[in-house]
């Protein structure tokens, strides 16, 4: 082989390496962009997930703690190999900076999918918290109008029943009850619609509503029960009551 044809031969391999060296700069190019978008939409995700938290927590009158923009700086760990540091969970004792199973491994990619990853169990707990709220504590259940029936319902119960204690347990003869019959059928359905708005009012409402306002307490609805079942209770109570005499 002639001296022109070794040195074309070197041109061809030096130019074959230089081609894959430009493939594997590209490749990591590649690798890299990818990597940096992952970040960036993660941490828009993360940011996305603080916002809600933090609605949620001003929902619930518990606000949430300021994150600040930049993370502590990690200190050394404990010398026992838990993580420790600025990154470790503050006030628990044995918790180290991260979950199990997710302890960084040294490759970004594997790291990026174990933050993905939690993330979607960030989520997961958020739409939980999310739907818990949106349930009343009282019958969460049931429907709004079925929910105003039975506390208005139970109420007005409840205030016949108190009344016809009352009635019992009241000096006056048979004849002469008028006092006792005026306020059972004036004061006891005032009593009880009031005490069914205040039920409503304090355990009958979600704390997250899923509309522009939340359900209403049904005022002609609880009047017009109130109303109905404590007099009628009394009148029973009271034939009952002169029968039984």
């Amino acid at each position: 082989m002639s001296g022109f044809d070794e040195y074309a031969a070197l041109i061809r391999e030096l130019s074959t390496r230089q081609r894959g060296g430009e493939r594997a700069i590209a490749v990591e190019a590649q690798r890299r962009r990818e990597l940096q978008s992952g970040v960036d939409q993660l941490g828009r995700r993360l940011t996305a997930q603080g916002a809600h938290l933090d609605r949620l927590g001003e929902a619930i009158g518990t606000p949430m703690a300021s994150v600040p923009d930049t993370p502590p700086a990690a200190g050394p760990g404990s010398g026992d190999g838990t993580p420790g540091g600025g990154a470790a969970a503050p006030g628990r004792s044995g918790v180290g900076a991260y979950p199990d199973g997710s302890v960084p491994t040294g490759d970004p990619a594997a790291d990026l999918a174990a933050a993905g990853r939690l993330a979607d169990e960030a989520d997961r707990h958020g739409q939980e918290t999310e739907a818990l709220a949106r349930r009343p504590v009282l019958l969460p259940t049931w429907s709004a109008p079925a929910r105003a029936v039975a506390v208005y319902a139970g109420c007005a119960l409840v205030g016949s029943v108190l009344m016809l204690i009352a009635l019992v347990g009241s000096p006056l003869p048979v004849s002469g009850m008028d006092l006792v019959a005026a306020v059972s059928c004036a004061g006891v359905p005032l009593t009880s619609f009031l005490a069914g708005q205040l039920v409503l009012a304090r355990w009958g409402r979600p704390v997250l509503a899923d509309g522009p306002t939340p359900p209403g307490r049904y005022v002609p609805l609880g009047f017009v029960i109130c109303a109905l079942v404590s007099p009628s209770l009394f009148c029973l109570y009271l034939i009952l009551f002169r029968l039984l005499r």
